[in-house]
């Protein structure tokens, strides 16, 4: 995977076209891709903080690889979420959630005065809720112990994070 991605530059490019079949539907907010598979493919998308029509989008980075989200959506559904929380511990979920919404918040346009998004990872302000968005983070560089810990969990089924 690569962290090269679609900067705007195109909105009714290629890589719209790849997302929207990705996510089954048009994307609701502006985004680029900051993950890449080997072969060019979206894996993760950051997300504007606002959606095209102005309401709060609390999640940053989306996980849209198949395979990715396959074998998450697979892990969770093995109790990995209530695993992944136990394994981290509150302390460290907490200061996460901290660090993913001030790298949101700081994306909100200047001067910005409308509602804003809240929580964290996931849009909750605790605990875990989604493994897609703790791994999407970490796939993208981001600090999150919860995505390392999927990461970890997911090391014989999908790619390292690049680095």
């Amino acid at each position: 995977m690569t962290g090269a991605g679609h900067r705007g530059e195109d909105p009714l490019g290629d890589d719209l076209q790849a997302v929207t079949h990705l996510l089954g539907r048009a994307p609701r907010a502006p985004f680029e891709v900051v993950v890449r598979s080997r072969g060019g493919e979206p894996v993760v998308i950051r997300n504007a903080p606002l959606l095209a029509d102005g309401t709060p989008m609390p999640t940053r980075y989306w996980l849209v690889g198949t395979p990715e989200r396959q074998a998450v959506g697979r892990l969770e559904s093995c109790g990995g979420v209530r695993a992944a929380e136990q394994a981290v511990g509150p302390a460290a979920l907490g200061e996460a959630h901290g660090r993913y919404a001030a790298e949101r918040d700081a994306a909100l346009p200047e001067g910005y005065l409308g509602p804003r998004p809240s929580g964290g990872v996931g849009g909750t302000r605790r605990g875990v809720k989604c493994l897609h968005a703790h791994y999407a983070w970490y796939l993208a560089g981001g600090d999150d112990p919860v995505g390392r810990w999927v990461a970890s969990m997911l090391a014989d089924v999908v790619p390292a994070r690049p680095t």
